[in-house]
Formats: C-alpha cells, structure tokens, sequence
C-alpha cells in the first residue's frame, strides 16, 4: 500500500471519529444539560458525563488529525489553504477542547451544589449557569471554525478533482449551511441543536466522504500523474 492510499484510509477513519464520536459524546450530557436543575442532574450522571467529556477530547484531537493528515495531498495542488484548513481545524479542537473544560467544571459545581447550604448554592448556580453558557457559545465557534476549514479543503478537492465534484461540491453547500446554522444559532442567542436540520448534509457528506476515502481513495489521475496520458492515448488509438 502506497502512502497516498494509506492517507486517504487514515483520513476517512478520522472523519468517521470526529464526528461519530462526538455525537455521542455530546449526546452523552446533553439531557443533564438541559434539565432546569442541570447542576443536581450532572452529578446524579457523573460517570456518563464523565465519559461523554472522554469521547469529546478524542474526536477534538480527530478533527485537528483530519486536517493534518490532508495537509500534504491538498498542499500540491494549494498549500496556501491546505495550511489555512489545518489553522481553522485547530482552533476548533481548541474550542471543543474549551467547551471539554467547561463541561467538567460544572461536573465539579455539581458535586459541590448535592451538600452546599441554600446562599452558597445560588452562588454555584450563578457560576454554572456561566460556564453552561460558556460551553454553548464556544461550541458555536468552533463549529464555525469547522466551516471555514472546511471549505478550504472542499474548494480544493472540488478544483484538482481529488474526489469526485458531486461530492466535493455536497461538501461546499453542507459547510455553507453549517456556517447560517452558526450565525442563526449566534445572532438569536439559540443553542446549535435548535437548528440540527441545516447540520444534517455535512454530517451525512462527511460519512459518505470517509467510506469514499477509505475505499476508493483519492482520484487516479492524482495517485499517477501519467494515468491521465495513457487514457487520452489509449483513445485516440
């Protein structure tokens, strides 16, 4: 197996991670985040809160390994947003990360809140209600951050034909969906889920790009550069 081929399986794999894990993570606090009495329901899950933060810093850590594990394809055909993809997939690991803390620091208010007297609770209240908001917010923005990195890479998988154009292109429309659903979900001071039907093609556009990758790999021509010689030769001949 040549170290294209090898790439095009290691980057497939991490799509299917970064956002099958994180999905599942998220999913993991979501109802204990959205109760009225989040602070008692957080610690009442501990352990699945817990595990949920675990699988959100793997698929953080994927999302960045996407990224990087493209940068040296996409760089020959343009390095300059083949780096810019890897800034913007970064900086969403790190928002991911932020809203990773932010979770476990409620978790920690939490266990404070079950044996805090009636004054110090409304204290722990106000700082949670902080940190729930904080993990809201930054979560926004490194969805956003997802967006613009990839678009980047899409525009240039769409332009050298690494993978097919229909697909590439589902790609380019999905993330311009996903960046409305972030200033949607910004401007009207919404959480993201309020808007998950315009989330939906990236997610779905993702999988099928990773099982692509994973079996077909990137395109021939690019693999063999004189592929593309031989097939105009074979038919004028």
């Amino acid at each position: 197996m040549d170290s294209t081929r090898r790439t095009a399986i290691i980057a497939g794999i991490l799509f299917i991670i970064a956002t099958v894990v994180n999905v599942i993570g998220t999913g993991l606090s979501r109802s204990s985040l959205a109760d009225t009495d989040y602070l008692r329901m957080l610690f009442a899950h501990a352990n699945q809160v817990t595990a949920g933060a675990l699988l959100e810093t793997i698929a953080a850590s994927a999302s960045v390994g996407i990224a990087i594990s493209l940068y040296p394809i996409l760089r020959k055909s343009n390095e300059g947003l083949a780096l810019g993809s890897v800034v913007f997939r970064t900086i969403e690991a790190v928002m991911y990360l932020l809203a990773v803390g932010s979770l476990l620091s409620l978790l920690s208010l939490s266990q404070q809140a079950s044996t805090a007297n009636t004054a110090d609770r409304a204290s722990l209240q106000a700082a949670g209600d902080v940190l729930r908001a904080l993990r809201q917010q930054v979560g926004v923005v490194g969805v956003l951050a997802f967006s613009f990195g990839g678009l980047m890479y899409y525009y240039v998988f769409f332009q050298s034909r690494l993978i097919p154009r229909w697909l590439s292109a589902w790609g380019l429309v999905a993330v311009t969906l996903a960046m409305a659903t972030c200033a949607l979900a910004a401007f009207n001071r919404q959480p993201l889920l309020s808007y998950m039907v315009l989330m939906l093609p990236i997610f779905v556009q993702e999988m099928v790009l990773a099982l692509w990758l994973i079996i077909k790999g990137f395109a021939q021509s690019f693999v063999d550069p004189g592929y593309l010689s031989r097939v105009r030769g074979n038919a004028a001949a």
